[in-house]
């Protein structure tokens, strides 16, 4: 029935499957993605933590005839029987040496996600004897972490503190990156969420000019062998291009003090640049691709919530920041928990409200280093 949540089986737990009356986007605006079930139940945290999966906004349609077989109780007893058998085997052994979850899976969590990831696999590859692929394994892996951690973020929403943590991770074989795992129809696109990204993923704004408003972007990078960097924007905004050349020639220069014995020269870099507001040039963003180059090659997540600001020069050194006021507020607007500036800009920021003080986290960094060391939370 449309708007409840329908309970299934998954491997010795309970998983939920939520059909709506609206949409995934509206329900969230609205309550939360499990407002529509009884009222005994929809906040009870305890009764949700106890949930291992959560798939909502899926319309499952009425089973008609096609659907029904004219042999009575052949199918439906087979899959029963294939189902009841698989559950007596276990593939957990045999998979979780190879990964290692991060630190916000503890308790309840680790036991439902691996119990998801158990069932995946096992439907997936229902032969005991077969090997377990990297891709199938990590598929799996995120798809389960993936519906638990939507369980968690409900339970957020409804103000318990003691779930606040859900930045979800996991590694596959020990020379595997760290992957943070997200609920797509909880954050806009265009906001800042508090996932860390992933390696070359920076959030940045512009410091403006004459010609240019302020705005927000997201820098994307990928490495691969080869060297060189190439941006991927057809055309390139000169002025961006422009940040680009003095990142990568500032990496080159210091690449000794920001990624210790890594060649940067034996790496090509994919630069690309989003835009999310009327500001489309990219300029004076040469810090953050500067920490998304170092982010990529270094293979380390730059932290959630985060957006940096600051424009380099060939030299190394920092432009003057003019408008830190703008930026601070833009930062709140943008969902932002922590803004990391030039220290040029702080007697400006004293003149921040006491709103917007209570509202975001201002760290202030001296040079190329100290900004990549906080970016990245090391």
């Amino acid at each position: 029935m449309p708007g409840v949540a329908k309970p299934i089986r998954a491997d010795g737990g309970i998983a939920m499957v939520g059909n709506f009356d609206v949409d995934v986007e509206h329900q969230q605006r609205v309550s939360h993605l499990f407002g529509p079930m009884p009222k005994e139940m929809r906040d009870d945290t305890a009764f949700m933590d106890r949930i291992h999966a959560y798939i909502p906004g899926w319309d499952f349609p009425k089973i008609n005839k096609s659907d029904l077989t004219g042999h009575f109780g052949l199918v439906s007893d087979f899959l029963a029987e294939c189902w009841t058998r698989l559950r007596d085997i276990s593939r957990l052994s045999t998979v979780l040496p190879e990964i290692t979850y991060g630190g916000a899976l503890s308790g309840r969590d680790t036991t439902a996600v691996n119990k998801t990831l158990n069932g995946l696999i096992k439907l997936m590859q229902p032969n005991p004897d077969a090997p377990v692929s990297a891709e199938l394994l990590e598929w799996a892996v995120k798809v389960a972490m993936e519906y638990r951690r939507r369980v968690k973020e409900q339970q957020k929403r409804i103000g318990s503190a003691e779930f606040r943590n859900t930045h979800f991770s996991y590694r596959i074989r020990e020379n595997g990156v760290e992957t943070f795992v997200t609920t797509p129809e909880i954050h806009s696109e265009n906001t800042i969420s508090e996932d860390p990204l992933p390696p070359g993923q920076v959030w940045t704004l512009n410091t403006g000019g004459q010609e240019d408003a302020t705005g927000l972007y997201k820098i994307e990078i990928t490495t691969g062998p080869g060297s060189g960097v190439k941006i991927l924007n057809k055309p390139a905004p000169p002025q961006f291009q422009e940040a680009v050349k003095y990142a990568e020639q500032n990496l080159y220069s210091k690449s000794k003090t920001l990624i210790g014995d890594r060649d940067p020269r034996s790496h090509e870099f994919s630069v690309q640049l989003r835009a999310f507001d009327a500001s489309k040039t990219g300029n004076g963003v040469g810090m953050a691709v500067l920490i998304g180059l170092c982010s990529a090659i270094l293979e380390k997540n730059t932290k959630g919530g985060l957006v940096i600001v600051g424009q380099l020069n060939l030299g190394g050194s920092l432009d003057n920041v003019y408008n830190a006021v703008n930026l601070a507020e833009l930062a709140v607007e943008k969902g932002a928990t922590t803004i990391l500036v030039p220290l040029n800009a702080r007697k400006q920021l004293n003149d921040l409200s006491d709103d917007m003080i209570t509202k975001i986290n201002i760290q202030y960094y001296t040079d190329l280093k100290d900004c990549l060391v906080k970016a990245l939370g090391d």
